[in-house]
């Protein structure tokens, strides 16, 4: 089962924001709100998630409301893993 803080470490390992996870809430903002998520960060957290999680995400599945927060992002991941 897939646990909020594992996303969180996922986002962290990939942005490298090691001492400012500590507060991630799945209301945390990530586009617009984290300097370092940025369109290639985005490509990289996919990719991340794709190895980490062993999904396929398709180019359709995309879009920016992935991306809000952490919960957001988490809850797409977790509707894969059902998939």
């Amino acid at each position: 089962m897939l646990g909020l803080d594992e996303v969180v470490d996922l986002i962290s390992n990939v942005l490298q924001l090691s001492p400012r996870v500590g507060g991630f809430e799945r209301e945390t903002a990530l586009l617009g709100t984290i300097p370092e998520f940025d369109s290639m960060a985005v490509v990289s957290v996919l990719t991340a998630m794709e190895e980490n999680f062993g999904i396929t995400i398709d180019d359709d599945e995309i879009s920016a409301e992935i991306f809000e927060t952490i919960g957001s992002l988490y809850d797409f991941i977790s509707m894969k893993l059902d998939s």
